[in-house]
């Protein structure tokens, strides 16, 4: 396979990736007409795990053994997939789902300042201090806490949480799970399968009220559950083996704008100028925390006389990746 079609075909990875995971926000919304906020947690985790296992069991791999391996994936299912399903479905009964979709963009400024907390980013560059600030600056517009009528709300503290969630979750697959020689695949199932175990064990305390299983509500749980929960959550995986962390990582900056799209043209939502200039500046400032200072190469002889390999070369040296990048 050409540079150009491996290209073209990681190109639409990240399209689809970003069409599905923005449009996680508008099912959400729609399944919520039928069901409660944990009933729609529980049939996300259900579904996606039975598609992933079966998927599993196609390409002839199997589930994580071991004690030990199956802590991890049980710890990382509780932040990466029931707390933060919750959350959201929790949040969207009185936030837009365009609106749900600007707040995740938060995640990697959470992470960030995660790993500032913990250590591990050191060094933090002024432009990457700059766009951790920016970044919260325009978390603060959407919230209009100043205004009686913002969407500082208890549902926007709980989008806000999740976001906070998938960036716990990020760190610790990153340290624990990634790149340990388990397939992809096989984790995604697992982890999914953990969820599912730990939403079950939620459901007495909001999950068991009468349901309103219409088309409507059946097709959102069914879309939400197998192609923005299973096909999502593996495709990441993929796209991070295939192309690298950075192509993954692109998609959150699509996010907020497939989300706003769709809840704009499928359900009405209007989204304010205050909205719209909050969410610039939050992507704006995740944009600039990324961005990783560049390491000077230093062509050193290596054994023999040679020269050693360098990027004008065609090496390739290894860049570090924050924890953050490792999983996304």
């Amino acid at each position: 396979m050409n540079g150009g079609t491996r290209s073209l075909r990681g190109g639409l990875r990240v399209a689809v990736l970003a069409l599905l995971w923005g449009s996680t926000f508008l099912w959400i919304e729609l399944a919520l007409r039928g069901l409660s906020p944990l009933q729609v947690t529980f049939v996300r985790c259900v579904l996606g795990a039975l598609v992933l296992v079966v998927g599993c069991q196609v390409a002839g791999h199997r589930l994580p053994r071991g004690i030990a391996v199956w802590r991890h994936i049980v710890v990382a299912a509780f932040f990466c997939n029931a707390l933060p399903f919750a959350l959201f479905s929790l949040g969207q009964q009185s936030v837009g789902s365009g609106l749900a979709g600007v707040l995740n963009a938060t995640t990697p400024l959470w992470s960030l300042a995660l790993g500032l907390a913990l250590g591990s980013e050191r060094g933090l560059s002024p432009v990457r201090l700059v766009g951790l600030l920016l970044g919260f600056a325009g978390t603060i517009l959407i919230f209009a806490p100043w205004r009686t009528t913002g969407a500082a709300s208890w549902g926007a503290l709980a989008i806000i949480g999740a976001a906070a969630s998938y960036a716990v979750a990020f760190t610790y697959m990153g340290r624990t799970l990634v790149r340990k020689g388990t397939p992809t695949i096989s984790l995604s199932a697992a982890q999914l399968v953990a969820a599912s175990g730990l939403t079950a064990v939620a459901m007495p305390i909001g999950g068991l009220r009468s349901i309103d299983p219409g088309p409507t509500v059946v097709v959102a749980a069914i879309v939400l559950s197998v192609f923005c929960t299973a096909i999502t959550f593996h495709l990441t995986y993929r796209i991070i083996n295939d192309e690298g962390a950075t192509s993954a990582a692109v998609v959150g900056y699509l996010l907020p704008v497939v989300s706003v799209l769709l809840g704009a043209v499928v359900l009405g939502e209007e989204i304010g100028v205050r909205v719209v200039l909050g969410m610039a500046v939050v992507l704006v400032g995740v944009g600039m925390t990324r961005r990783q200072p560049r390491v000077a190469v230093t062509e050193e002889p290596a054994p023999g006389g040679q020269a050693a390999e360098s990027p004008a070369a065609g090496g390739r040296p290894e860049a570090r990746r924050t924890d953050l990048e490792d999983v996304r």
